[in-house]
């Protein structure tokens, strides 16, 4: 099935050679267009683009999607393709809303960082400093017979472990360690019967049962990516004393001009909401956790809970660009920019599963604070360049900000399966066999 899907795909390359893209008209929030030869790339070789992604969708593998390109602050390309609900055959519209899924972690990240930089919080705070409860945590550990035991934890979970997902905190539903699904069954983080189990919690109740559950890993040894920035969500929110969507509408969405990102899409703005097929193409089988994201959840979940559109997202990535500043405002340091998009593994932190393993399905990734970044020019399995930085969400959203090209990418789809690392590895092939 590989060999027949690259086999179609180099064809449609082929035949696309001739294609041209084009940049439709732009909002008033929207950054400004360019031509993509005047920003140095190949509009030919661009077109790649589209015609690949057009392949995809007359094939049935995935239903639409709306990808933005910019180069040095203007879009070069902007495609709104297939369908953005197939089966009721609503077209793909570039306005269209996104479950973001994991791709609310930056924007969480970047939004606590504000607020180390008021001095509300640092790195290196336990997080029991907020919860208390969570100052004797336990640690699963297998003993000679195979039970698990609980150990103490031999450090406390700071604020840093949880940007960095070092935390030992895990996903039930997604971690390759079968042991710590009881236990979290146990303390009300999973269910075998209610889908994403984490996210219909109070926020009193989910931090209540992080404090029950035991822990993966010590805290600090090993990067697993987990529910970490759902409790520091829950960390902000008891600094600030407001939900974490009024902060975040408050410091971030609104000052951005994010206008159709949030937590709840409103009834009136429904109709626009992009949806995955009902069946995986791949599997047969029904998608796992497509949240219903025109009702309030149980908490905001930092970690999954946002939805946003390609446009939206752009002005967020752009400013991370241009090294924490959109439009003549500053939302970060120059110094805290870099911060976040350093190595904070290194060499002590152990990593079973490696963050662009997660994402792509590639090694040559460390993780900084809400970014994975790739580490140099090679292992890496995929174009890019060193100190790229990116992330996507678990529906098939997708980000990098390339600082070395001044290159964004966001490729915006509903495809919860395992295709979308296929995806994720297309389209950043694509844009930079256009680079001239």
């Amino acid at each position: 099935m590989t060999q027949r899907l690259l086999h179609r795909l180099a064809l449609a390359a082929s035949l696309s050679a001739c294609l041209v893209a084009t940049v439709p008209s732009l909002g008033a929030a929207d950054l400004p267009a360019a031509s993509p030869q005047s920003q140095g790339l190949s509009a030919e070789r661009l077109g790649r683009v589209r015609s690949l992604f057009q392949a995809e969708i007359d094939a049935g593998r995935m239903p639409g999607v709306v990808v933005l390109l910019a180069r040095k602050g203007k879009i070069v390309q902007a495609d709104a393709l297939g369908f953005q609900d197939k089966a009721s055959g609503k077209p793909m519209k570039r306005d269209a809303i996104f479950r973001a899924y994991s791709m609310t972690k930056p924007l969480v990240s970047v939004l606590t960082m504000m607020l180390v930089e008021e001095g509300k919080l640092q790195l290196t705070d336990p997080v029991s400093k907020f919860f208390p409860a969570m100052a004797n945590m336990k640690v699963l550990s297998n003993s000679a017979d195979g039970n698990s035991e609980r150990v103490a934890a031999a450090k406390p979970i700071t604020i840093h472990d949880l940007l960095r997902h070092t935390s030992g905190i895990s996903y039930a539903e997604f971690s390759r360690f079968p042991a710590i699904k009881g236990p979290y069954l146990e303390a009300g983080l999973f269910s075998n019967e209610v889908q994403g189990q984490w996210i219909m919690l109070t926020p009193e109740q989910q931090v209540e049962a992080l404090a029950k559950a035991p822990l993966l890993w010590q805290p600090g040894t090993t990067w697993e990516y987990s529910l970490s920035t759902d409790l520091l969500g829950r960390v902000l929110e008891a600094i600030a004393q407001k939900s974490l969507g009024e902060l975040m509408d408050e410091k971030l969405l609104k000052p951005l001009g994010m206008k159709d990102t949030s937590f709840v899409v409103p009834a009136s703005k429904a109709s626009r909401i992009a949806e995955p097929f009902r069946i995986d193409p791949l599997t047969g089988q029904p998608y796992y956790l497509v949240l219903d994201v025109t009702r309030t959840m149980g908490n905001d979940s930092g970690g999954a809970g946002m939805s946003t559109t390609a446009d939206d997202y752009l002005r967020f990535c752009q400013m991370m660009l241009n090294g924490g500043t959109l439009d003549g405002r500053r939302y970060l340091s120059r110094s805290t920019v870099a911060l976040m998009t350093s190595d904070h593994l290194g060499s002590k932190i152990a990593t079973p599963v490696q963050p662009g393993e997660v994402l792509m399905g590639v090694q040559g990734y460390t993780f900084g604070l809400g970014f994975m970044v790739r580490q140099g020019a090679g292992i890496a399995g995929v174009h890019g360049s060193e100190g790229d930085y990116a992330w996507g969400g678990y529906g098939g959203t997708f980000f990098w900000i390339d600082p070395k090209e001044q290159l964004i990418g966001l490729m915006m789809a509903q495809t919860p399966g395992a295709s979308r690392q296929y995806y994720r590895r297309m389209i950043k092939t694509l844009v930079y066999q256009a680079l001239d």
